[in-house]
């Protein structure tokens, strides 16, 4: 739906217009991609003048770098949830996580986009980046958990297993679970994501072979 037919925002409390200015952003990127929309579509969103974005942001960028920044504290405290719901096993827990991670994109695609889809380098954004490494740092310690079993010669960096569970979970969004057209799977999302983390987990050897799942 285009934005000329939306209907502008008028309830945003005084001196919040930044915030506002923001869920207008989380709209547009879902429905025009995150280079799609202009500032002034989402100042009309919001209900303000075209000016009037200036006042508080520098740009779209600014707009988008503060959307993503509110997703990965939403994501970081989403997984720290599935985890620790899942305690004390460290398998569940991992699981636990990758499923976090799909119900994430689903329920916040605005954020999701932003985050993942937008071209930021979170490098760049001192407040993003330490957004971002706390959601990571999440599922890193999920899995330090998961490979404390494995004898040290056997036990891969912690941060290799996170990257590879991210990787798969990632991927398993990217293709399966967002709707993209013309990419079905007979295979529900979660699905594959279990199964895939399934078959990596026994090659690392933290499940036997002919263990049932």
């Amino acid at each position: 739906m285009g934005d000329d037919n939306a209907s502008p925002r008028r309830g945003y409390h005084h001196g919040n217009l930044r915030q506002a200015l923001v869920e207008a952003t989380l709209e547009l990127v879902v429905e025009k991609g995150p280079l799609g929309f202009t500032i002034t579509e989402a100042a009309r969103r919001a209900g303000v003048s075209p000016g009037a974005p200036y006042r508080h942001v520098r740009g779209r960028e600014e707009l988008i770098e503060e959307a993503a920044r509110q997703g990965f504290e939403i994501f970081a405290d989403s997984l720290g949830r599935a985890v620790a719901r899942a305690a004390p096993s460290p398998l569940k827990g991992i699981e636990a996580a990758g499923r976090a991670y799909l119900a994430f994109a689903r329920s916040h695609p605005g954020h999701y986009i932003t985050m993942f889809e937008s071209g930021l380098s979170p490098a760049a954004n001192p407040e993003l980046k330490i957004a971002a490494d706390r959601a990571f740092a999440v599922l890193t310690r999920a899995a330090e958990a998961l490979i404390a079993s494995l004898p040290r010669d056997r036990r891969p960096p912690a941060t290799m297993v996170s990257h590879h569970i991210w990787a798969l979970a990632h991927g398993v969004v990217e293709l399966f679970a967002r709707g993209t057209p013309g990419r079905t799977s007979p295979f529900e999302a979660e699905e594959l994501l279990e199964s895939g983390i399934g078959i990596y987990l026994r090659g690392l050897g933290l499940i036997p072979p002919d263990a049932a799942r």
